[in-house]
């Protein structure tokens, strides 16, 4: 193998570039970037960033690193097609030749279809936090839509800087598909007490040049809307080349596709979780590095170990510091402990635990999770001390 080209030049997509260097490859990589310019982070667009409008603390290796490391970054360039059987992608009028690809094509924003939802802004890119930030730098009203992370994470910032904040999310509680009951309520009572305005249960059904329609009928002035509705994953390049993808390109317990020449990472990848074996996609910058590491490995050094890591998220608002080890689904059962960490529970075994501002927890799940299963008994009877367990 002498040639590997990366779809993505997101985190996920240089890490694969840096550990395939660290693991000793010594043949050309090409890193291919939709946007413009450097990689860069993305979490801190819908927190820090917005404060300080600093890109440059985004950045995630200077221009000399690339030179370096011999790694080929091609920005600001859309690869339009794979062509399998000459081992080839198109972008325009460029190709690239490849021996092994690895996607790391990430997701989009949702973009629901509301009436007059061109006119939300997104959060999304930098271009997108640049625009948001120019934009608060006078009194705003802001109507958010959606309460997942991002929606959230902006809320806060913009409440912290004194603007008006609506926020209205169509299911009945807050991260629905993130965290436990308890954890929604918790967030609930803080962004409320920070003076904003929610909405649970009241689909958006209209965006207006002056704010938003409810479906319940309730209208909401704004100057600024931001659709924060979710993410979908940019799988269209690997469908057109007829991998398979399921809400995500498909890949194996190795991070492979089914054409032994493509791999795919990070938020636009499906594979089997390791401790319950359905399919999961996971939005999160550690899983993309992790993936990355796993394919540098099984390509240089033939290491065929399965995925394995134990996910773990997080979220900033306001002064509150959410940390989510493990991966729970709906309808896990849940026992808060006193101190408000949730445990979450499938069946006997612990699916996740939930904390908030509380380090110390969140770093003991996850080294307990990594060791193995952790029983409902065994941390009953060290009454919820995953220290004991």
């Amino acid at each position: 193998m002498q040639n590997v080209v990366i779809i993505g030049a997101g985190q996920g997509g240089l890490q694969a570039a840096m550990s395939l260097r660290q693991e000793g490859f010594e043949g050309a990589i090409t890193l291919i970037g939709a946007e413009k310019g450097l990689p860069y982070q993305r979490p801190p667009l819908s927190k820090a960033y917005l404060k300080t409008g600093d890109a440059d603390a985004l950045s995630l290796r200077p221009a000399s690193f690339f030179e370096k490391k011999q790694i080929t970054l091609v920005d600001g360039t859309h690869v339009e097609a794979i062509d399998r059987a000459a081992r080839r992608v198109m972008a325009g009028d460029r190709s690239f030749d490849y021996d092994h690809l690895i996607l790391a094509t990430g997701t989009r924003n949702l973009r629901p279809p509301i009436p007059g939802a061109e006119q939300a802004l997104d959060l999304r890119t930098l271009d997108d936090a640049l625009r948001l930030r120019n934009a608060l730098d006078r009194p705003m009203r802001c109507a958010v839509i959606g309460g997942g992370f991002i929606g959230l994470e902006f809320a806060a910032v913009a409440r912290a800087l004194g603007h008006e904040v609506t926020l209205a999310e169509a299911a009945p509680r807050l991260m629905a598909r993130a965290v436990s009951p308890e954890t929604s309520e918790r967030f609930l009572a803080l962004h409320r007490d920070m003076g904003s305005d929610i909405h649970l249960g009241d689909p958006v059904c209209a965006v207006r040049a002056d704010g938003i329609t409810l479906k319940s009928g309730t209208e909401i002035q704004a100057d600024l809307v931001l659709m924060a509705a979710g993410v979908v994953p940019n799988s269209e390049l690997a469908a057109s080349a007829g991998l398979a993808v399921d809400n995500g390109v498909v890949v194996d317990t190795r991070m492979l596709t089914e054409d032994p020449a493509i791999s795919a990472l990070g938020d636009c990848a499906v594979f089997p979780d390791p401790v319950t074996g359905r399919a999961v996609r996971l939005e999160s910058v550690q899983a993309a590095t992790d993936h990355a590491r796993l394919i540098a490995k099984r390509l240089v050094k033939q290491v065929d170990d399965p995925y394995g890591a134990v996910p773990w998220f997080w979220s900033d608002q306001a002064d509150c510091k959410l940390q989510i080890a493990g991966l729970a689904a709906e309808g896990d059962d849940t026992i808060l402990r006193p101190d408000g960490a949730v445990f979450r529970f499938a069946g006997d075994r612990l699916s996740a635990v939930e904390t908030v501002n509380d380090a110390k927890t969140h770093m003991q799940t996850r080294k307990r999770l990594a060791q193995g299963p952790v029983a409902r008994a065994a941390l009953e009877a060290a009454e919820f001390d995953m220290a004991q367990v």
